[in-house]
């Protein structure tokens, strides 16, 4: 996907997808940040990490089929497990076609999330989905080529918490970006994109949930 509409559109998703947890756990959107991210008329790229259990994966597992690659950490307090949850709702209102799309969750404290890590965490949601952890190389590679901004936050008690992209990547089998999913938009929104996405169709020009556009709630 390339010309004016990609930009525009990549454009749109940064501005909605930044979100920050500040040392009260409050989730703010974070507007100067988006004005300051750079349109791409292309995302993705090479990359090598491992899944919670320990298996090699890189850019290659996104060919075949289409997927879904979303950023986190297991110890966001809100963005994450809501996200999580909602591809886990996502792929049981698929039925057998849930089983036609990947689904990515890329840590960006890797710190912290080990594939030991990441394999407890993810236990509560739908086990198609795939939990990606890596060096501090390696997801500063990965998120480079998603545009993705995620940041250290320190904490009062010597803790701290991880301010990070919240939108969800749309890939096609061919493993280019096509479009976002923004935090908590409805599934209504959603469905008909993973349909089209799974049955290899464009998608349709439309503007973002405004529900989706800012999010202050607590985290």
């Amino acid at each position: 996907m390339t010309g004016p509409f990609a930009a525009a559109m990549l454009l749109g998703a940064a501005a909605l997808s930044l979100a920050a947890c500040d040392d009260r756990g409050q989730k703010q959107t974070a507007a100067p940040r988006a004005a300051a991210t750079p349109a791409k008329t292309k995302l993705g790229g090479s990359f090598t990490l491992v899944d919670q259990n320990g298996v090699r994966v890189t850019e290659k597992q996104l060919l075949g089929k289409p997927s879904l690659v979303f950023f986190g950490f297991t110890f966001c307090p809100e963005v994450c497990p809501t996200t999580l949850s909602h591809m886990t709702r996502w792929l049981k209102e698929l039925g057998p076609d849930g089983d036609k799309i990947n689904i990515f969750y890329v840590t960006v404290d890797p710190e912290r999330d080990t594939p030991k890590q990441l394999k407890t965490y993810l236990t509560s949601f739908d086990s198609r989905i795939r939990g990606l952890s890596g060096t501090k190389a390696q997801i500063a590679e990965i998120t480079k080529n998603y545009n993705v901004y995620y940041k250290r936050v320190p904490l009062a008690n010597g803790d701290y918490v991880m301010d990070h992209s919240t939108m969800v990547y749309m890939m096609n089998g061919q493993g280019r970006y096509v479009g976002p999913i923004g935090y908590n938009e409805p599934d209504d929104h959603v469905m008909p994109l993973l349909r089209d996405l799974i049955a290899g169709r464009p998608p349709k020009s439309r503007k973002p949930d405004p529900r989706t556009a800012i999010e202050r709630s607590a985290t």
